[in-house]
């Protein structure tokens, strides 16, 4: 908790000082929200992992602290305004980091930060191209390591496409997009299930639809 005020303190400072044309500091905005996500999928905060009754104690006493970061690094996110596009590619990781966390809501406030990034660079090359090829690499390594699920397919499939059809200009390019991603997902957990598994053919099968 102590942690969660001293980053808030952080982020009302960088806002107040460090944003405005001339002294805006690209590297502490950086180190914020490198921070903000260390913080937020830290293993003492995954509620999930624990039993009922130190969940509902945890939860009674403190809250969700991930949502209320996760609340926090996208309100600061979206401050950026133009500033946005320095950040791309190299935020996508760390946001996709954010947003395998099994938390719902969570889930459903970051999501979005996705289709900002894609509407950013598009806004100024008529593409995304640095941000697609970012993050079909860093959902390989997240998914191998055991995060991503069938929920997290399902909310970046109907949020992203949702954004996207409500700008015209990325109704298409951002559907192919989508498709991409959620097929590359689909396979890739299908492949993670059975890597243990004792159906060799199956396994096979897996491997042959991921490459």
């Amino acid at each position: 908790r102590e942690f969660l005020h001293a980053i808030n303190h952080f982020a009302a400072t960088l806002t107040e000082t460090f944003l405005q044309h001339s002294s805006f500091e690209l590297q502490l905005w950086n180190n914020y929200f490198h921070l903000a996500v260390a913080f937020l999928t830290q293993d003492s905060l995954q509620l999930e992992n624990f039993s009922q009754a130190k969940r509902t104690s945890i939860l009674a006493k403190y809250g969700d602290m991930r949502a209320t970061i996760g609340a926090a690094i996208r309100d600061m996110w979206y401050k950026l305004g133009h500033r946005k596009i320095e950040f791309i590619p190299a935020m996508v990781g760390p946001i996709l980091e954010m947003t395998l966390v099994p938390e719902l809501e969570l889930r459903k406030s970051t999501i979005p930060i996705f289709f900002d990034m894609m509407l950013c660079e598009y806004q100024l090359t008529e593409g995304f191209s640095r941000f697609e090829d970012e993050i079909l690499h860093k959902l390989d390594s997240e998914v191998e390591g055991g995060r991503g699920d069938e929920q997290y397919k399902q909310l970046f499939e109907s949020i992203l496409l949702s954004c996207c059809r409500e700008h015209p200009e990325l109704a298409e390019p951002g559907e192919n997009f989508v498709t991409l991603v959620t097929g590359l997902l689909e396979r890739l957990l299908d492949y993670r299930a059975v890597m243990n598994d004792e159906n060799k053919t199956y396994s096979m099968s897996c491997t042959v639809n991921l490459l």
